[in-house]
């Protein structure tokens, strides 16, 4: 039995009646690292205090990636926020196709993607690599489902992010390749994780349905890992779910279906 993956588990999502950085000194006390949502909704002097080391945060408070006002929003808010990962000490701050608001639904819904927007996300991007390297972050593009989390929000396939990450193609704009968002919206998971492999920066797993935690679910998370592993990741893996029942369970549900037999 081997552990070939750093494990981390997003602290919003998991003893929800808790302090923020009791769950990430909790978290750590398990062995995980830690991931987070917002920084302006917690005490970051307390967050450093809990010895917690943080896995990926969101890395923009506002912007967008398509348009000329948001992007030059997204990059002022994308350079605020990679301090405060620099302060925390951050491995990667997380960023999608365009501002989220309540419930995660895009604050500008997108029916189309033009191929002008395109373009734009693809410069947005580049720009964000280049601030990145100034400033000594690295950042990530999340994918997300459309069906049933995320309508409306461009950018949001897997095969979309895939598409701007790799064209790209800078080793400070990474993908965070969300499992549990590319089996609701895209399926063909392994291979999906195959073709997005050389760009992958964190992979991130939930099951199916309820984004509980793997084993809960049709996801066989197991099999996944394995996968992973013979085509040779040995990155994070980030549980971003909520616990079906009780939290220490759910992690352990966790780290059990990402250990390797032999």
């Amino acid at each position: 039995m081997q552990q070939p993956f750093v494990l981390a588990a997003c602290a919003e999502m998991i003893w929800r009646d808790r302090p923020i950085e009791w769950r990430a000194a909790r978290l750590t006390e398990m062995g995980f690292q830690v991931g987070l949502w917002n920084w302006p909704d917690h005490d970051l002097d307390a967050l450093k205090r809990s010895g917690a080391t943080f896995s990926i945060m969101n890395g923009y408070l506002t912007g967008r990636l398509a348009d000329d006002e948001g992007a030059d929003e997204l990059l002022r808010s994308a350079r605020e926020t990679a301090q405060i990962g620099k302060r925390l000490g951050v491995a990667r701050l997380n960023l999608h196709g365009t501002g989220l608001g309540p419930g995660g639904l895009p604050l500008r819904p997108t029916e189309t993607v033009t191929g002008a927007m395109w373009l734009k996300a693809r410069d947005t991007l580049c720009r964000i690599a280049d601030m990145a390297e100034e400033e000594d972050v690295v950042f990530t593009l999340e994918n997300l489902n459309l069906p049933v989390d995320h309508p409306g929000t461009p950018f949001g396939r897997a095969a979309d992010t895939l598409a701007l990450v790799s064209s790209v193609n800078h080793p400070r704009l990474r993908l965070n390749l969300d499992l549990y968002h590319v089996q609701i919206g895209e399926g063909n998971l392994i291979e999906t994780c195959r073709a997005c492999l050389p760009w992958i920066g964190e992979v991130q797993v939930a099951d199916v349905p309820g984004r509980f935690e793997p084993g809960t679910g049709e996801i066989n998370y197991t099999m996944i890992a394995q996968a992973l592993y013979d085509m040779g990741y040995r990155g994070p893996v980030g549980m971003e779910a909520f616990a079906k029942e009780d939290p220490d369970v759910a992690l352990e549900r966790f780290r059990q279906a990402f250990t390797i037999n032999g």
